[in-house]
């Protein structure tokens, strides 16, 4: 009986709007699931024996030498190791160029003065337990974002293609620190908010 089957280790149910945050050992498979569909999670991680080695954007662009990441892809470290493996992937389109959202970001972008829920704040709040603060979070790694680019170099957020039930796997590829934010700016779920589950399981369940 496969690890599947017999249902994950461990499971964190992120409300609309939260975040989560948590540990994994080398070689457990992290799945990321769409609960209700077009729902973007913003996902960071950080080394557990050493939390200065995190999760690097331009590293994994660089050394796979692609904007878009899937499966067999490797996400690497601001140190060059690898991280994160992605060995199933059902939606095949995410994003690795934009910061999690934040309350900087609403202000300057949507001109909100007031206190709004925000992906930053989210991932902050969960991993200061890990001892971990707000200016360690580095750029996230934008599950189900659906970000085009134009021939003139502009970037365009457009609607998940992630559907209810959708999820990716990613392999831990040494243990881990992650946090993971239901991202909380409409513009990237089609403007309707929802949830995201996140189940841990014992082993690679990609075969």
């Amino acid at each position: 009986m496969s690890s599947e089957e017999i249902g994950p280790l461990n499971e964190y149910q992120i409300a609309a709007q939260t975040g989560a945050a948590f540990r994994v050992k080398k070689g457990q498979t992290i799945r990321v699931v769409d609960v209700e569909g077009e729902q973007v999670a913003d996902l960071v991680c950080f080394a557990r024996q050493d939390t200065k080695e995190y999760l690097s954007s331009g590293r994994s662009i660089d050394y796979n030498e692609k904007l878009n990441l899937s499966t067999g892809d490797i996400l690497y470290s601001n140190r060059s190791n690898p991280m994160l493996a992605i060995t199933r992937d059902e939606v095949g389109k995410h994003d690795f160029l934009f910061a999690p959202c934040s309350q900087e970001m609403f202000r300057l972008t949507y001109n909100t003065t007031g206190p709004h829920p925000n992906c930053l704040d989210n991932l902050a709040h969960s991993l200061i337990t890990f001892g971990i603060r707000n200016h360690q979070i580095p750029t996230a790694f934008n599950i189900f974002m659906n970000v085009t680019i134009t021939a003139d170099g502009r970037v365009s957020v457009k609607t998940p293609l992630s559907t209810a039930g959708d999820f990716i796997d990613l392999r831990s590829e040494m243990d881990l620190i992650v946090g993971v934010s239901a991202c909380s700016a409409g513009r990237c779920n089609n403007f309707n908010c929802t949830p995201i589950r996140v189940e841990i399981y014992r082993k690679d369940i990609s075969g």
